[in-house]
């Protein structure tokens, strides 16, 4: 099949991949969609493209494509793409939660594009707390089972710095980006 060919195709079913609430979601059948959509477009497997054999599509693919990872979410959303510290603070501010109610927060808030991993969240409560801009607490101080983390007015002050210092920013690549998008997709 020529790329010509796949732009004609129905797009709309290879992100959607159907949906539960349809009933007719199936992770396995989106995945294999996906991936014999990638061999179809390029001649090749996806780990065996450039593009998309990188770590970060991996998960996306294995997954089954966009209905559940976005890599590109997650490249903003990691810790080294800067929003995942920000963010996390930003929850915290609102109210002290535990690490899973974090990483179950941000799954639901990226409308399932991006799901954390306590890899990434606990590591960066720790440090966040070694800084002093959190303060964790045993929910059971003999078991030890869950900690509950709640900002400290030093991370209070951190946060409200960082969300006004980061917004020019962000508001400066979500322009760029629409540039980008808008010209890469224009009608022609």
């Amino acid at each position: 099949m020529s790329m010509r060919s796949h732009r004609h195709r129905d797009w709309h079913e290879f992100w959607c991949c159907g949906s539960e609430e349809q009933g007719a979601y199936d992770p396995e059948e989106c995945t294999r969609m996906w991936h014999e959509h990638i061999r179809e477009a390029f001649g090749r497997r996806p780990r065996d493209h450039w593009f998309f054999g990188g770590r970060r599509f991996l998960a996306w693919l294995a997954a089954g494509g966009p209905s559940y990872m976005n890599p590109f979410v997650g490249l903003v959303l990691s810790k080294g793409g800067g929003l995942l510290p920000l963010y996390v603070l930003h929850l915290l501010w609102r109210k002290p939660r535990f690490g899973n109610d974090i990483m179950r927060e941000l799954e639901q808030r990226s409308n399932g594009t991006w799901a954390s991993n306590p890899g990434a969240i606990y590591p960066l409560l720790r440090l966040l707390e070694r800084n002093g801009l959190l303060r964790g607490e045993w929910e059971d101080a003999d078991r030890r089972t869950r900690r509950i983390y709640h900002l400290t007015e030093q991370g209070r002050q951190e946060y409200l710095q960082l969300k006004e210092m980061m917004k020019p920013g962000l508001e400066e690549a979500l322009g760029v980006l629409r540039e980008l998008y808008d010209e890469l997709y224009e009608k022609a």
